[in-house]
C-alpha cells in the first residue's frame, strides 16, 4: 500500500533534483476498427481514440496537482497500424491518411505524442508493412504529434535484411521530407530489434497485440535524483555504491506506481507496467552521463564507462523491481545525446564517439538514441550502422534500437536544435568506410544458435 508518507518524501526529490514522472501513456487496441473502406477506417480510429483519451490530459493534471508530482508527458499507443490498414490501405498515400487522423485525434485529446504508426517485419515483409513503410517520410513530414517504429529483428526470428536496407533509404528520405524542420521527422522514428509490446517511450510506443483493449503504462525517470543521492557516498565501496543505487530507484518507482494506479482508477483503465527507465532531458542536472561521472569517469565516454554504465542499469532494475509488481517496457538507463547534457558535452569534447556508444549500448535499456550525423551519410552506411545494433540485440536477447537524424546540410562540428525534451545534438563523425556489397544482400541473417529454446 503507498502511502502519503511515501509521496511526501519525494517531495524534496522534485523540487531540487528533477524528479518526474515522465509519461501517462494510454495503449489502445484498433483492431475493432479496421474496415476494408479507408473513410470508415479512419473515422474509426477517431473515434475510438478520442473516446478512450478523452480524459486522459485532465486526470493527468489533477494527479500532479493532488501529490504535487510533474508528470511531463501525456501520451498514446496504439496497435501496429501496419496490421490495421491491411485492408483498407491499397498505397502509400492511404497510409499518409491513417497518419493525419492520429494526428487529428492526438491534437483533439491534448496529448503530447502518439506511438504505434508501426511495422513487424522481424522475419518477412507484408504488401501492408511495405507500403506503411515507405509512407513514413511524407507521414512524418505531414503529421506533428505521430511517432512512428519499424522492428526489424527479434532474437527468435533472426534480422530483416531486406527491412534494414530499406530502414536505411527511409532515414535519408524522411531527413530529407523534413529538412526545413531540422529534420525533425527521424527524431519520431526509431528502429528495433526486439521491440517490447508495452513500451510507454516515444517514439518507440506501439500496443502490442497480445494486450488488453486499453491499457495504462507509466514511464518514471529520476537521473538527477540518482546523482543527488551518489554524491553523498562519494569515494565509497562499489556494495555501498549498488545499494545507493537500488534504495533510490525504489524511491522513484514507488512515485510511478502511484501515478499508475491513481490514472486507472479514475481512467477506468487497467494499470499495466511501469517502466524503470532513468529518462533524461537537457536540464543541468537530470543527466545519464552526470551519474557516470559520479561514479568516477573523468567524462562519459571514458574507459570503464561501459562497466560503469551496466552496474548503473542492474541496480535500477534490482531497486525497481521490489517497488512494482508489475515492471516492463525498457526499465533501465537511457543514453540519447540529444537529450542528455553530460552527453552533449562528451560528445563535443570527443570523449564518446559513436563507436563507443555502440558498446554502451550492450548494457543500456535501448540503444543508439537521438543522434546527429552529417546529412550527407550514405543510406548504405545508415542501414550498416542499424544491422549492427540489431545484431547486439538478437545476440543478446535485449531490446536494441536506432534513432539516428542524418542532417541535411550540416556536418561534423556543427549543431542541430530540436527543443524541448528532445533538446539539441552536435553532429557526430561516422566511420567513412563503404558497407555497400554487404547491406545489399537480400534475405536475412539467421536466428542465433541459443534462441532454439521450445
Amino acid at each position: 500500500m503507498i502511502n502519503i508518507f511515501e509521496v511526501n518524501e519525494t517531495n524534496k526529490m522534485v523540487e531540487e533534483q528533477n524528479l518526474d514522472v515522465r509519461t501517462i501513456t494510454i495503449g489502445i487496441s484498433l483492431f475493432d476498427c479496421m474496415d476494408s473502406d479507408i473513410d470508415k477506417l479512419c473515422d474509426n480510429i477517431y473515434r475510438k481514440i478520442t473516446t478512450v483519451a478523452a480524459d486522459l490530459v485532465k486526470v493527468g493534471k489533477e494527479i500532479e496537482k493532488e501529490y504535487s508530482i510533474p508528470i511531463v508527458n501525456k501520451r498514446i499507443s496504439v496497435t501496429p497500424i501496419a496490421m490495421i490498414g491491411s485492408s483498407a490501405c491499397k498505397d502509400t498515400g492511404d497510409y499518409v491518411r491513417i497518419a493525419k487522423t492520429l494526428d487529428d485525434a492526438a491534437k483533439a485529446v491534448g496529448v503530447n505524442f502518439l506511438g504505434g504508426y508501426s511495422a513487424i517485419v522481424s522475419k518477412g515483409m507484408t504488401k501492408s508493412d511495405e507500403l506503411l513503410i515507405r509512407s513514413i517520410p511524407e507521414a512524418m513530414a505531414s503529421t506533428e504529434y505521430v511517432c512512428s517504429s519499424v522492428n526489424v529483428g527479434s532474437t527468435k526470428t533472426g534480422i530483416n535484411m531486406d527491412a534494414v536496407r530499406l530502414m536505411g533509404q527511409i532515414i535519408k528520405s524522411t531527413a530529407e521530407a523534413t529538412k526545413d524542420n531540422s529534420c525533425m521527422g527521424d527524431a519520431k522514428l526509431v528502429v528495433f530489434c526486439n521491440a517490447p509490446d508495452d513500451n510507454p517511450f516515444m517514439a518507440g510506443a506501439f500496443h502490442g497485440v497480445s494486450e488488453a483493449d486499453a491499457i495504462i503504462n507509466v514511464g518514471v525517470s529520476g537521473p538527477g535524483v540518482v546523482k543527488r543521492a551518489l554524491e553523498k557516498v562519494r569515494g565509497e565501496s562499489f556494495e555501498i555504491l549498488c545499494e545507493t543505487i537500488k534504495k533510490t530507484a525504489f524511491k522513484i518507482t514507488r512515485v510511478g506506481q502511484l501515478v499508475a494506479k491513481e490514472a486507472s482508477e479514475r481512467l477506468g483503465i487497467p494499470f499495466g507496467i511501469i517502466d524503470l527507465s532513468l529518462a533524461p532531458t537537457p536540464a543541468i542536472g537530470d543527466s545519464v552521463a552526470g551519474i557516470l561521472e559520479e561514479i568516477g569517469l573523468e567524462r562519459a565516454g571514458a574507459p570503464g564507462t561501459t562497466a560503469a554504465l551496466a552496474l548503473l542499469n542492474d541496480q535500477v532494475k534490482k531497486g525497481g523491481i521490489m517497488a512494482s509488481s508489475y515492471v516492463g517496457g525498457l526499465s533501465g538507463a537511457f543514453i540519447p545525446v540529444s537529450e542528455d547534457q553530460g552527453m552533449i558535452d562528451a560528445a563535443k569534447e570527443g570523449a564518446l564517439t559513436l563507436e563507443k556508444l555502440e558498446a554502451m549500448t550492450c548494457v543500456c535499456s535501448v540503444g543508439l538514441d537521438m543522434i546527429a550525423i552529417p546529412g550527407d551519410t550514405s543510406a548504405e552506411t545508415i542501414s550498416g550502422i542499424i544491422a549492427d545494433e540489431m545484431a547486439i540485440g538478437m545476440i543478446n536477447q535485449k531490446t536494441t534500437a536506432v534513432r539516428l537524424i542524418p542532417v541535411i546540410g550540416k556536418g561534423v562540428g556543427e549543431e542541430v536544435e530540436f527543443g524541448g525534451l528532445l533538446g539539441r545534438a552536435p553532429i557526430m563523425p561516422v566511420n567513412s568506410f563503404g558497407c555497400g556489397d554487404f547491406i545489399n544482400r537480400a534475405g536475412r541473417i539467421p536466428a542465433p544458435v541459443h534462441s532454439f529454446k521450445n
